[in-house]
């Protein structure tokens, strides 16, 4: 058997002691960051921050990582998890809550009764002010969802059960989603077809270049009159200015949505919730599990899985004599040289693993003997080599 490392942890928020738990013996939660070899957190803002050489991963206990300097952690060699997933269903039951109070006037109803609480007349009353807030309901009414992950799937399947025509749009569609997927959803080829027939938009994808403002003043000149926009995803895919426009004209009569901000907050026709989609104590925990078991599993065994940077790659538990790690750019070349370096010390690789995602690759040997004291060193000289992580030695 091998003998396992021993790790220090620095966590940059509160997280789950549930999750915490998970680490096995030999695992410490430090206030060193220094020293730490892994760093777990939440919504912390992580740009400013220096990495020291200690640094391996970062666990974010959530599914986006806009607070974390991805690029700055790749050049780095830190290997930066999430948790997709973890917090579906604490998503999805909020985004179904906003679909009901985009239908129905319930938070005017309620402030209604809350103004008149002094009122003796009240329930008398009550019968004469309710249609004010009576709505309608959404089973009969359409739905469209944009972007079919964890969450926009279970969202798809819900309001398929409550009675909705379900469409989404998805390019990237991935064979899990599309197994969990309601054959009642019905797929639209491009935004243009899902904003023409939709009463309800509701929107799920990351935040990137690519899909900032992407419900901007044309998006929104091609969906219906008095459609309804959900945003649970992030504020940034909402050009908020044009928003504000067909809020005023009542071409969208309704925006929800979970981030607040100076202009969100003071949006007409909006109900702003404070960043709760992800928020429950399940939705946490479910996280803070996911997060501990994927960093201690890149740093027991070097495997990897949920990293926004760099390939998922498992190769089990070590069998052989030592393993090692090698994070490196994506270039010619680079496997020989690696090999070549264990060729040249007369050391057998009894298991390799090799796969790239973008500009950024991974290489996970086992080797058969003890290797040289300069493995590291010598490995980190080949061009394009950024870290070198001794990972298992009997």
């Amino acid at each position: 058997m091998h003998e396992l490392k021993k790790h220090k942890i620095y966590c940059l928020n509160n997280i789950a002691q549930i999750g915490l738990k998970k680490f096995r013996a030999g695992y410490e939660i430090s206030d060193e960051l220094e020293k730490c070899a892994g760093i777990l957190v939440r919504s912390a803002d992580m740009h400013s921050m220096e990495f020291s050489r200690n640094i391996r991963a970062v666990a974010r206990a959530g599914a986006g990582v806009n607070n974390i300097p991805v690029e700055k952690c790749s050049e780095n060699g830190i290997v930066v998890f999430n948790t997709p997933g973890a917090n579906a269903n604490s998503v999805k039951e909020l985004v179904i809550a906003g679909l009901l109070i985009a239908s129905r006037d319930i938070y005017g109803g309620i402030n209604w009764v809350k103004n008149n609480s002094n009122n003796l007349n009240i329930a008398k009353d009550t019968e004469k002010n309710k249609k004010d807030f009576a709505g309608h309901e959404i089973s009969g009414h359409t739905l469209g969802i944009i972007g079919l992950g964890a969450i926009g799937v279970k969202v798809a399947n819900a309001a398929v059960s409550l009675g909705m025509n379900v469409y989404g749009y998805d390019p990237y569609l991935s064979v899990k989603s599309a197994w969990m997927l309601s054959p009642l959803v019905k797929h639209a080829d491009n935004p243009e077809e899902l904003f023409s027939v939709s009463d309800f938009i509701t929107i799920h994808v990351p935040a990137m270049e690519a899909t900032k403002k992407m419900i901007n003043a044309e998006a929104i000149s091609k969906m219906k009159d008095g459609v309804k926009i959900l945003n649970f995803a992030r504020d940034v895919l909402v050009d908020e200015e044009a928003l504000k426009s067909a809020l005023i004209s009542g071409h969208v009569a309704k925006y929800i949505s979970d981030f607040p901000n100076n202009l969100s907050a003071n949006l007409p026709n909006a109900i702003i919730l404070p960043h709760l989609g992800a928020s429950t104590e399940e939705a946490e925990d479910n996280c803070a599990i996911m997060a501990v078991e994927q960093m201690q599993d890149y740093l027991d065994n070097g495997n990897i899985s949920n990293s926004v940077n760099y390939p998922d790659l498992n190769a089990g538990k070590c069998e052989t004599e030592a393993r090692v790690g090698v994070l490196h750019k994506n270039i010619p070349n680079m496997l020989s040289q690696i090999t070549s370096f264990f060729g040249s010390n007369n050391l057998n690789i009894d298991n390799l693993s090799n796969k790239a995602r973008g500009q950024y690759a991974y290489t996970l040997l086992d080797i058969s003997h003890a290797m040289p004291e300069n493995t590291v060193d010598r490995l980190l000289e080949i061009d394009g080599v950024l870290r070198v992580r001794r990972i298992f030695e009997r």
